[in-house]
């Protein structure tokens, strides 16, 4: 089955960047592989793109300096682009994916809309982003067979998240999660090292996720959703609900993690495009990648480290999931 290829040696002779987006591009490729995620890769400088580089100069001992460049391994990011075949098994992952509670209800899956959003997906990037890799292709007619053009990240396989909650791992015992709603970003730590850190949502206008210090008790990968609006909109659980099964389409994305809160946990999305817009800018992460990749977490943040409880790679108040 073709895939995309792997991220070359750096001991290969590589040709440097030669535009700002080349540059931006490999620089937001290295973050997200690191796991500081830039939000979706769009070969343009962004808030997310700024935060993840402080972070991981914080995780690394570096000083942000116009001159951290120098100090990052980029070209081991090479090439920056590479070409992907889409398949029969990826056509199988596209569905007609219905926009209100009651319908999806209804059906038995939340698929992608399009190839072209597996695709966004697949390489953290965004939909204007593999229309600019990919001039003149029709993207709305995409199909089997076809070669796009992406950028050369580690992609996301959906085909690889299974239906089931993750077994706990003694070796993650000190592991911890720190969200800043004011910085909207979620950092995950190795007893006192930073080991990674994602743009997050931090809860809604209406209800805001409050601070506290929590347990995560169970990850679940695949969560089905039920879908509350008087738990979204005031916090209280009511009999007008709807079940929304599972899928990339699902509104908690493909992973749950459940707190020792009720309501409350830390979740993808279903638009990780629109993770945090702030004015024009498009910012976001691909919560659902990120969220399948850092494992399973079970460990009480330290009182010198409280975490402000979180409802999401997409972070707020959520009225549940079924499994």
């Amino acid at each position: 089955m073709a895939s995309a290829a792997p991220v070359a040696s750096a001991a290969a002779a590589h040709a440097q960047p030669v535009g700002a987006q080349e540059l931006v591009t490999r620089l937001q490729i290295f973050l997200d592989q690191q796991n500081f995620g830039p939000g979706i890769i769009d070969g343009r400088w962004g808030e997310f793109t700024g935060k993840a580089l402080v972070h991981y100069a914080k995780a690394h001992n570096l000083k942000v300096t116009p001159d951290i460049y120098n100090e990052l391994p980029l070209d081991t990011v090479y090439p920056i682009y590479t070409e992907y075949t889409l398949t029969g098994t990826d056509e199988k992952t596209v569905g007609d994916v219905p926009t209100k509670p009651p319908e999806e209800a209804k059906v038995k899956r939340m698929p992608y809309g399009s190839l072209t959003e597996f695709l966004e997906e697949r390489f953290h990037c965004s939909p204007d982003f593999i229309a600019k890799l990919n001039p003149g292709k029709n993207l709305d007619r995409l199909k089997a067979g076809n070669v796009v053009r992406v950028p050369n990240v580690a992609p996301f396989k959906l085909e690889d998240v299974k239906d089931h909650k993750l077994p706990e791992h003694p070796e993650f015992k000190s592991r911890s999660i720190y969200v800043s709603v004011e910085d909207k970003m979620l950092d995950l730590y190795d007893g006192p090292r930073l080991i990674a850190a994602f743009p997050i949502t931090p809860g809604s206008k209406t209800l805001p996720a409050p601070p506290g210090v929590w347990e995560i008790i169970g990850v679940f990968t695949l969560p089905s959703f039920r879908w509350d609006e008087e738990m979204l909109e005031h916090g209280r659980r009511s009999a007008n609900a709807f079940e929304i099964p599972p899928g990339p389409n699902n509104p908690v994305g493909v992973l749950w993690c459940g707190l020792d809160k009720i309501g409350i946990g830390i979740h993808g999305t279903n638009t990780p495009q629109l993770i945090v817009v702030l004015g024009h800018e498009r910012c976001g992460a691909v919560a659902a990648a990120v969220a399948a990749s850092t494992g399973p977490i079970r460990r009480r943040p330290s009182a010198a480290r409280p975490a402000t409880a979180a409802s999401g790679w997409q972070i707020g108040m959520r009225s549940g999931f079924r499994k």
